[in-house]
């Protein structure tokens, strides 16, 4: 058993140089901005440095708790990324992710002070193995059998596991650890920032510029997998019903992964009586974070880009599935802004990629539901 170090109070130390390594997906990132925030309101004069993978680097272009990234490449070896460290001669580093990995990699870069959560081979490479959260709620993914069992009426569990408690959010995970550092652990909205020029420049590119309608949003992919994706067909109805109301022009959203769901999307509405520009897999994460940041609402599902259009200060209405807004749902928890949605399924949250069953939790979501939710965010 692995025991953590003997180490000086974290709250004592003034580092001038700190390393934080960030976490690998784009919406655990957006979850790290508030605690980012509390750092550097603790440490307003030392300078950040924020080390993740490539794909992510451009989201912390213009961010005021960042100076600088350092980015990997993926498959890049952990020795070449802890001797790519070396040169920032960094006081203090802290782990975001819980994977021995993140923390070896700050341990080869030889940072003094080595910050993260206690686990499992790992803790040996930190010198504070911070101990889990009081009240945090593991994401666990639900068998197959406990999911027949719910739906038969069983009480299993921690049923919706703490719905509606917002400590129970991860964003407070990422807050706790820089609480080790003596910065507040009170919880701020996650925040991204775009300039005014790359708004206009995406709105050039895209041919945006003269669109007088206000601009609606829809993301219906998830790259997690089909248990996070409300119907295709829904997403088409509720964006015909939506539109004549409020004469909205649409924006459809998604990565290279979807196209193929995009182009039936785009299919289906450019049969009727307005337009829909379909964006899926031509832009860049800059440029879609303009485009979010340009839109009067999104409707998405609980994926990355809503956690980026949240943080931009863009309304969200999101049918969730096999996941908990409790646990990790949109911007700061409970902000009024945002629409999230659920049915009473007793088998959700799973976890899982994929239902085993009937896919009741997001089929059973009405359109009337999601389009009303869209009208009220839209307001």
């Amino acid at each position: 058993m692995e025991h953590a170090p003997i180490h000086p109070p974290s709250s004592t130390l003034h580092p001038r140089r700190i390393l934080v390594r960030g976490v690998n997906w784009l919406g655990d990132a957006v979850m790290t901005t508030p605690a980012l925030l509390r750092l550097r309101e603790k440490f307003p004069a030392a300078h950040i440095t924020l080390l993740g993978p490539d794909k992510l680097a451009a989201v912390w272009q213009h961010h005021p708790a960042v100076n600088e990234t350092i980015s990997f490449a993926a498959g890049e070896s952990v020795w070449a990324v802890g001797q790519k460290l070396r040169a920032g001669k960094f006081d203090l580093a802290l782990v975001l992710p819980n994977s021995p990995r993140a923390a070896l990699e700050v341990f080869l870069a030889g940072i003094p002070q080595r910050i993260g959560y206690a686990r499992p081979w790992r803790n040996w490479l930190l010198t504070q193995a911070i101990a889990p959260r009081a009240g945090a709620v593991k994401m666990r993914k639900r068998s197959v059998n406990e999911i027949r069992r719910l739906i038969a009426g069983e009480k299993i569990g921690n049923g919706k596991l703490a719905m509606g408690n917002p400590q129970a959010h991860q964003l407070h995970e990422y807050l706790h650890l820089v609480a080790a550092l003596g910065a507040s652990p009170e919880p701020c909205a996650p925040q991204l920032t775009v300039t005014a020029d790359e708004i206009a420049a995406a709105q050039k590119k895209f041919g945006l510029e003269n669109i007088s309608q206000p601009i609606f949003g829809l993301n219906p992919g998830a790259e997690y997998g089909p248990a996070k994706r409300w119907p295709a067909e829904k997403f088409i109805a509720a964006a015909k019903e939506i539109q004549p109301p409020t004469n909205c022009a649409w924006i459809l959203f998604g990565g290279k992964g979807d196209l193929q769901l995009c182009g039936r999307i785009e299919s289906e509405i450019q049969n009727s009586k307005f337009k829909i520009q379909n964006l899926a897999g031509q832009t860049s994460l800059r440029e879609l974070m303009a485009l979010l940041k340009l839109c009067r609402v999104v409707l998405t599902n609980d994926t990355g880009p809503m956690h980026l259009a949240a943080a931009l200060g863009t309304p969200v209405v999101v049918p969730f599935g096999s996941t908990s807004p409790t646990l990790t749902g949109p911007g700061w928890p409970g902000d009024p802004r945002h629409q999230l949605l659920l049915t009473d399924a007793p088998c959700a949250p799973c976890f899982r990629r994929e239902c085993p069953v009937d896919f009741r939790c997001l089929n059973g979501l009405p359109v009337e539901r999601v389009v009303a939710a869209v009208l009220a965010a839209a307001r």
